[in-house]
């Protein structure tokens, strides 16, 4: 009879500590772009970028103009000019395609710098609201199911709605499930 206690007795606190394992453990999962894709700041960057492109993309197009009407002057001229003048001419024209190279590289870097700036509040909202809904709702660690790999998930543990809603961001139309 005492080993019966016993076993009982031991086999009701491993399923104690399983329930309450489990309980430490919740897990869910949030579509962290679907939430970005759906916040009015999104919008407001795209603008800005596309501003700062075009501006970047204007003095492209006006370097290349200028590279175009002189390369133009040199084939022109090529035929009379002596030497020393043709090879200043060309070195002029390798200088002119190297600065827009350069200014290219430059003006793409300050441009994903400027991404990054801009992104970073809009990043950190959300996070601060997946924290929050998380930690509401009792989850340890919540996934960002566009950046993983769910073979099984549970609809309960989607957290994305839920996000939206602290957010203030009306739900649409529900989405397919990838």
């Amino acid at each position: 009879m005492k080993k019966l206690f016993k076993v009982v007795l031991i086999a009701g606190c491993m399923v104690l500590a399983g329930t309450l394992a489990k309980a430490q453990n919740k897990i869910g999962y949030v579509n962290f772009n679907a939430v970005i894709d759906v916040m009015p700041d999104k919008l407001v960057i795209q603008k800005t970028l596309q501003t700062e492109t075009k501006q970047y993309s204007d003095g492209l197009q006006g370097m290349q103009a200028e590279y175009q009407a002189k390369l133009a002057d040199y084939q022109k001229g090529q035929a009379g000019m002596n030497d020393a003048v043709r090879l200043a001419k060309e070195g002029e024209l390798t200088d002119m395609q190297k600065r827009m190279q350069d200014y290219n590289t430059t003006a793409q870097q300050k441009l994903d710098q400027r991404q990054q700036e801009l992104a970073k509040p809009l990043f950190d909202k959300v996070k601060l609201a997946v924290n929050g809904v998380a930690k509401e709702k009792g989850y340890a660690y919540v996934f960002d199911s566009s950046q993983q790999i769910m073979l099984v998930s549970p609809d309960s543990d989607d957290l994305t709605e839920a996000v939206k809603t602290k957010l203030g961001i009306v739900a649409a139309a529900p989405a397919a499930k990838k």
